[in-house]
């Protein structure tokens, strides 16, 4: 949070010190020969530099939304594995269980806080393969059992899917020219609003400063929803808290 106050501030300095700049080259009244020609050009850059925020920022926060919901799938998946298995019968129906809690627990531990570092400890994929091994040593003696265990097959696929979806999110991220577009649109956008001839120099700079501090924090809000499992604002692995109370609610101990 420090660094992106430190940047919002950065980029309003910035602005403030090129305003200073443009005045001390050139007068007012001479700028205010072309404020017909440089308030055409603004508009023209200030609606595509608009939209194209919009634009970014409507598509990283719907990534976010969707790792959320995946994340959020994830978690559902292991709590029905979990009751699933409580319908098998011998020890693999506790070694189920034990595993998703575990997993659970590796997640909300381990692998969310390492992700933040954008990494992947392997012990989750592990135990999911080591439920896959388990199911697979189930012997059905009964049509219920026998339900069970193709539901349980089932949901250990898409536990396996949003698994996988979830740790491919977790690397995703605009690519380079989209950030160099994104950048250089906001320094040519403010860099032509200085160059309007304002007869009052506060009133000048305080538009500047608004211009400069709205874009810029709409950037570092980009660049925080970017990436949905770094940054300050990141998917939070609530999902699994929750499977945990569930579990503790529904088998024992």
């Amino acid at each position: 949070m420090l660094s992106n106050v430190l940047i919002v501030i950065a980029c309003v300095g910035a602005a403030i010190s090129f305003l200073h700049l443009v005045t001390r080259t050139s007068s007012g009244p001479s700028r205010k020969e072309s404020n017909d020609f440089t308030g055409a050009v603004v508009a023209v850059i200030g609606t595509t530099y608009a939209v194209l925020l919009a634009f970014m920022l409507s598509g990283v926060w719907n990534m976010f939304q969707q790792a959320q919901i995946n994340a959020e799938q994830e978690a559902n998946d292991l709590c029905n594995v979990f009751r699933i298995s409580a319908q098998l019968q011998g020890p693999v129906r506790q070694t189920i269980q034990d595993l998703a809690r575990g997993y659970a627990q590796n997640a909300i531990q381990s692998e969310f806080p390492s992700m933040a570092n954008d990494q992947v400890p392997p012990r989750g994929g592990q135990m999911i393969a080591q439920m896959w091994r388990a199911a697979g040593e189930v012997q059905a003696k009964s049509a219920e059992e026998t339900g069970a265990l193709g539901e349980l097959m089932s949901t250990l696929q898409r536990l396996t899917e949003h698994r996988r979806i979830r740790i491919l999110q977790s690397h995703e991220m605009l690519p380079g020219i989209l950030w160099l577009v994104l950048i250089a649109g906001g320094i040519i956008t403010v860099a032509a609003a200085c160059f309007f001839g304002v007869p009052n120099f506060r009133f000048h700079l305080l538009q500047i400063v608004v211009l400069s501090f709205l874009i810029s924090l709409v950037l570092v809000a980009i660049a925080d929803i970017d990436r949905p499992y770094q940054g300050d604002v990141k998917v939070s692995p609530d999902g699994f808290v929750f499977a945990l109370h569930t579990f503790a609610d529904e088998g024992p101990k």
